[in-house]
């Protein structure tokens, strides 16, 4: 009966916190910048009930499972356009996830950065229509434009797949930046915000990536780490966001690829500043 009685008052307690936690959810998406109508939708399909119920899960993972810390987070703009430009790694993409959340939680007041996500992504059938409900876009030129043009928080990855498809040897080496997200800040004059994650290589360790099984699952791989299925790990992350960038121009401009290397190159400068600040808490 003891047995009973505990089991039912833990039950009980979580019953407690996943209602708070909704009603945390409804009153942080109230502050946020998303524009929902009646039906709690905003003009791009993202769904205040998706958010709101998905968000005790988020929540807990965030502050629980990977203990993020964020620093630099005022760097962030409360209101407007801005771009977020970062790193990608880990296998699969946790630190898209983990940074979307970071402006929910951490900023003052919450924003909702919308990632441009692969093509591949929106033809998988199910994940598709959940990703468009949490506010995780096609990444079309027309689409991020629009967007930026209302004034809203934008989240790209210039290394898309073969970022977050690094094997765990070449962890935190950042490959080749695509140049699509500068021709988007000139074109609509928008500040980039360059981050840095730490801990998504750690989280999961990709040792080896399968083409084959990947087209199983509509993606461009699958990957394995040295316990077998991409599970992620709780590891500790960190995320680093660095002052805002400005740039003049367009892209016909003759320094328009060490825009794209100036922007790649400061990511890569809060990389070895996260890594060097984890090392010394390791250490202390």
């Amino acid at each position: 009966m003891i047995v009973i009685s505990i089991i039912k008052q833990l039950y009980n307690r979580a019953l407690v916190g996943l209602y708070d936690d909704v009603q945390e959810a409804d009153e942080l998406l109230e502050k946020s910048d998303i524009p929902f109508n009646d039906l709690g939708t905003d003009p791009f399909g993202i769904s205040r009930n998706h958010i709101k119920y998905s968000y005790p899960i988020a929540k807990m993972i965030y502050r629980h499972y990977f203990k993020v810390k964020t620093y630099g987070i005022q760097n962030v703009p409360a209101e407007g356009r801005a771009m977020l430009v970062g790193n990608h790694s880990g296998g699969l993409p946790v630190d898209g996830t983990m940074v979307a959340i970071s402006m929910v939680l951490d900023h003052d007041p919450p924003r909702y950065a919308i990632g441009m996500v692969d093509k591949f992504a929106g033809r998988m059938p199910v994940t598709s229509a959940i990703l468009a409900r949490m506010g995780q876009v096609t990444g079309l030129r027309e689409q991020a434009e629009k967007l930026l043009n209302e004034e809203r928080l934008l989240m790209i990855f210039p290394e898309g797949t073969r970022g977050v498809g690094k094997l765990y040897k070449d962890r935190y080496n950042l490959v080749e930046f695509t140049s699509g997200f500068m021709r988007l800040a000139l074109r609509t004059n928008t500040p980039i915000i360059p981050f840095a994650f730490i801990g998504g290589e750690e989280a999961i360790k990709t040792v080896y990536r399968s083409k084959k099984l990947g087209k199983m699952f509509g993606a461009p791989y699958f990957p394995f780490t040295p316990y077998g299925l991409p599970l992620p790990m709780p590891v500790s992350c960190q995320i680093r966001y660095g002052e805002p960038m400005y740039f003049e121009g367009d892209e016909n401009s003759p320094d328009f690829e060490s825009k794209v290397l100036e922007v790649k190159n400061k990511v890569a400068d809060l990389i070895d500043i996260g890594l060097k600040d984890r090392e010394k808490e390791a250490n202390s």
